[in-house]
């Protein structure tokens, strides 16, 4: 034989080889492997955002994102490592690896979905009229001869103001505070905000109880993880799934929200 047609025999027999290997090789491993194997999991989280994250007064995280990101770490049999972000750094957080899940008040929109995967929604998060329980509002019609309080230029501002009847009295405040502060001296009637707005006039004055009358604009919050991660996607929805069964969440969003988990949000 030539030292030539030996040569190309035992690059032939090389390549084969090789192809074989490549047919047998595992698949890649799902983050949900990882997280088993090492035994916790890595949680996006925010850290200046009550009442979904914010420091206690310990200092220590806490709030909807918190009990969120440590049940899931409980139905997985895990330890939780939570882990402060913002609004900027948390996507890059989970593409570079650095967590494998973010949970931190985040909404699935066209040009996130291009990147990341999301869960089923966990918690509600919402623009609406908001008043006290004896208040028989109920749409946009029912505000006629009604004063509602509202934070000028808002995105609540935009929505009301296009579908408020002519005297409807629409009074604009300068902050959120100043807002507020209308609709518990009783300078307002009803109040035009979002829920996490609304939690924050329940823990300020408990007394005052102001219940969603009729939602303006919806934008839940989902979980993100990254994509090609199929089995950790399902993990985690089927998580949400029985904590939405068994009253946990429900139990997690009158806790920090001040009102019950809608039967809604979208799977």
């Amino acid at each position: 034989m030539s030292l030539r047609n030996w040569g190309m025999g035992l690059f032939c027999g090389l390549a084969v080889v090789m192809g074989l290997a490549g047919a047998v090789r595992p698949a890649a491993a799902d983050a949900l492997d990882d997280v088993l194997a090492a035994k916790v999991i890595r949680i996006a989280v925010p850290q200046d955002f009550p009442p979904f994250g914010s420091a206690g007064p310990d200092l220590q995280p806490q709030g909807y994102d918190i009990d969120m990101a440590t049940l899931i770490a409980q139905d997985l049999g895990v330890a939780v490592e939570l882990v402060p972000v913002t609004s900027a750094n948390r996507l890059p957080y989970l593409q570079t690896h650095k967590v494998d899940l973010i949970i931190s008040s985040l909404g699935r929109n066209a040009e996130r979905e291009k990147v990341i995967d999301f869960t089923s929604a966990y918690a509600p998060f919402f623009s609406g009229v908001f008043g006290p329980a004896d208040s028989t509002v109920a749409k946009a019609e029912d505000l006629a001869g009604k004063t509602v309080g509202v934070t000028r230029g808002a995105l609540e501002d935009l929505a009301i103001s296009k579908i408020a009847p002519a005297d409807a009295d629409i009074e604009r405040f300068e902050d959120n505070n100043t807002t507020i502060a209308a609709f518990l001296s009783g300078q307002t009637e009803l109040i035009a905000t979002g829920n996490v707005v609304a939690a924050a006039i329940l823990a300020r004055d408990p007394a005052v109880r102001p219940e969603p009358k009729f939602i303006l604009s919806q934008s839940p919050c989902f979980i993100g993880l990254n994509k090609g991660e199929p089995k950790l996607l399902a993990r985690v929805n089927a998580i949400i799934a029985a904590a939405k069964q068994d009253g946990r969440l429900d139990a997690i969003s009158k806790k920090w929200l001040g009102a019950a988990l809608p039967g809604d949000l979208p799977v």
